[in-house]
This record gives structure tokens, C-alpha cells and sequence, in this order.
């Protein structure tokens, strides 16, 4: 995989994600792996500043919640109404870049 490519989609990565539901960063992680057959691998390093960014930016909500298992309170995040609409823009602007790339080869 080109790092580079996977940081730069990052963010459409998460967003894509998080519009199927919420999750907490384990359940983000776990969910990215298994949708992508194993081919995108986040980590706590890249996930995390993301998901700040993006929570920053309005295009997340976020709260404290305690997970049904017991334990500390996992932050889950959400997709806002600005996140759909920003998920949306970000699709439409890879699709573009897609097919222009494509009419090359």
C-alpha cells in the first residue's frame, strides 16, 4: 500500500466509515480492517489526530459513553449533518480524480 495515498484519504476513510454508525477508536479500527479484507490498517497514531480534526472541523460529534462490557468511558463518534455533506463533497472530488487518473492509462 502507498502511505502516501492512504494518509491523503484518510479522513475519507473514517468519514466512509462512520456513516455505516458510530464507534469508539477500537471499533473505527476494527471495522476499517475488516470492511477493506485486511488492506487498510489504521493505528492509534494516524486514527486518533483524524478523528480530532474532523471532530474540530464539525464534521463529528462526539461523547463520553461507557461501553455495555463494563470498564472506562470510550469516546464514540458520529457523523454531523456537515460530516454527511462533507463525506459526499469528498467522494465526489475522489470520483473526478479518479476518472481523470484512469483516462490516462
Amino acid at each position: 500500500m502507498d502511505l502516501n495515498l492512504f494518509k491523503g484519504n484518510l479522513d475519507l476513510i473514517v468519514l466512509s466509515v462512520l456513516e455505516r454508525g458510530g464507534g469508539y477508536g477500537l471499533d473505527i479500527t476494527k471495522r476499517v480492517n475488516a470492511l477493506t479484507h485486511g488492506y487498510f490498517t489504521l493505528n492509534a497514531g494516524s486514527l486518533y489526530p483524524a478523528l480530532h480534526r474532523l471532530e474540530r472541523a464539525g464534521f463529528l460529534g462526539a461523547q463520553e459513553e461507557t461501553p455495555a462490557r463494563g470498564g472506562p468511558p470510550v469516546r464514540t463518534y458520529t457523523l454531523t449533518a456537515a460530516g454527511r455533506a462533507e463525506l459526499e463533497r469528498r467522494r465526489a472530488s475522489y470520483d473526478t480524480f479518479d476518472r481523470a487518473l484512469r483516462s490516462l492509462w
